[in-house]
């Protein structure tokens, strides 16, 4: 992470929401499919109720992890899709 310039609040946010991962499933994030993935950010949202931004900073952690650190090969878009963000009059799904 700090070959890739990130901040040490984002390196320190990043590795929280892996950890919060793991314990959630009780296993290490390597041995986990893009169908815990997807389990989990519908967890995150159903049960926790978090709002888009939060989850899509647990989304940007996991695709660091995944993509950058495991050198998964999936399609990310797929596998880790960012939440909706819905305002008053409009939606935006980045």
């Amino acid at each position: 992470m700090q070959v890739r310039n990130l901040s040490p609040h984002t390196q320190a946010s990043y590795l929280q929401q892996v950890s919060l991962f793991a314990r959630h499933f009780a296993r290490s994030p390597h041995v986990l499919a893009p169908q815990h993935i997807r389990t989990y950010q519908i967890y995150l949202t159903n049960e926790r109720k978090l709002a888009a931004g939060s989850i899509h900073i647990a989304v940007a952690a996991l695709r660091f992890l995944y993509k950058i650190t495991l050198k998964r090969e999936w399609t990310f878009a797929d596998v880790l899709p960012l939440p909706a963000e819905t305002g008053a009059t409009r939606t935006v799904i980045r």
